[in-house]
């Protein structure tokens, strides 16, 4: 079969020629009048395979050219094109996308006739910038079609991880509550100790806030800002009282990304969940839906925001770490519209 390359395009002419590439296997768009026009990611697969010779001009394009030509037009060519290959020869319909995904996936053994798309793909590179609006805005735009939002990381040697992006909404299933009484903590270095045993008992008992030390609470200085806020704790230090502002002020100046973490905690613990450190994860919390003594924790959260940098090697040692515990990555995000979770999962479409 042959076709000719016009611009980002080539166009199989031959009416028989381009039924039978559409047919069998889905591939480019049929012309009115007869005839194909397939994506440049198409055409240079079908050359690849040997089963499309492709002509510029009266010259022959054999693969590398096709493939340098293309890339030449394409942003980032050689990354989607490994990602559809892949694809490809793992049996599934592909269709490259035009817009702010690559590639569109259909379920294995369905066409784009018989079916909806699966997954919307977005392929990168492991060393392209990890920019979480982008999550957002690309999901916003999937709500309610049914499809999945799939980003394919292809490493240094071509390998490919694929990770499935969802919006997360845990649900609490334990009775988690804000004490009626006023508790007293007492500052001591970066953290507050409630010395009443009674009303350490109280904060454990309400929300499973802090840690038992006998029978001394300790709280971190995120918990107990959270409970000055709703009224539950009053603190004092050396200085004497410490009013809600004084605490976070002293958060800020004591504690790396205090007030991202402050904003994340607080979101989760008003949802009704159970929110400790998870320093020994590697993240910034570990969360429960239900009692702490009666399951374990199902995800590590970690705080984030639109101006703060990561990378996806990070991301990949996240998820990568949640999955040998048994827990889901999640990530928050302090925005306009408050905090929104985005949960990472490994995938093999």
């Amino acid at each position: 079969m042959s076709g000719e390359m016009y611009d980002d395009t080539v166009v199989v002419r031959d009416q028989k020629e381009g039924s039978q590439l559409h047919n069998r296997g889905s591939f480019g768009y049929p012309l009115s009048g007869g005839g194909l026009e397939l994506d440049l990611i198409e055409a240079t697969f079908l050359t690849q395979l040997g089963r499309l010779e492709v002509f510029r001009e009266g010259h022959r394009l054999q693969f590398p050219e096709i493939f340098h030509r293309s890339a030449a037009l394409v942003q980032e060519f050689d990354i989607k094109y490994l990602v559809y290959s892949e694809l490809r020869g793992r049996g599934f319909v592909v269709k490259p996308n035009v817009g702010d995904y690559d590639l569109r996936v259909y379920p294995r053994g369905e066409t784009p006739a018989r079916s909806s798309e699966k997954y919307w793909v977005k392929a990168v590179s492991e060393r392209s910038k990890f920019d979480i609006t982008e999550f957002f805005r690309l999901l916003s735009t999937l709500k309610g079609n049914g499809r999945e939002l799939v980003y394919a990381v292809v490493d240094e040697e071509g390998d490919i991880t694929y990770y499935a992006v969802s919006y997360r909404v845990p649900r609490s299933k334990c009775d988690m509550s804000i004490p009626d009484e006023l508790c007293q903590g007492s500052l001591i270095q970066d953290r507050v100790f409630v010395f009443d045993s009674e009303q350490a008992e109280v904060l454990m008992a309400a929300g499973m806030f802090g840690k038992k030390m006998g029978n001394v609470l300790q709280l971190s200085i995120i918990e107990s800002a959270y409970l000055i806020s709703k009224g539950a704790l009053e603190v004092s230090s050396v200085d004497g009282p410490m009013t809600f502002e004084d605490i976070l002020a002293f958060g800020e100046a004591f504690q790396d990304e205090f007030s991202l973490r402050k904003d994340t905690y607080f979101h989760l613990r008003d949802q009704g969940l159970i929110v400790k450190t998870g320093f020994k994860y590697g993240t910034h919390f570990r969360m429960y839906e239900d009692d702490p003594d009666k399951c374990h924790a199902r995800y590590l959260v970690h705080a984030t925001s639109s101006d703060k940098g990561t990378s996806w090697p990070e991301i990949s040692r996240a998820v990568r770490l949640a999955h040998g515990v048994k827990k889901e990555i999640m990530f928050s995000m302090v925005g306009e519209k408050g905090i929104e979770l985005l949960g990472f999962r490994r995938i093999r479409p």
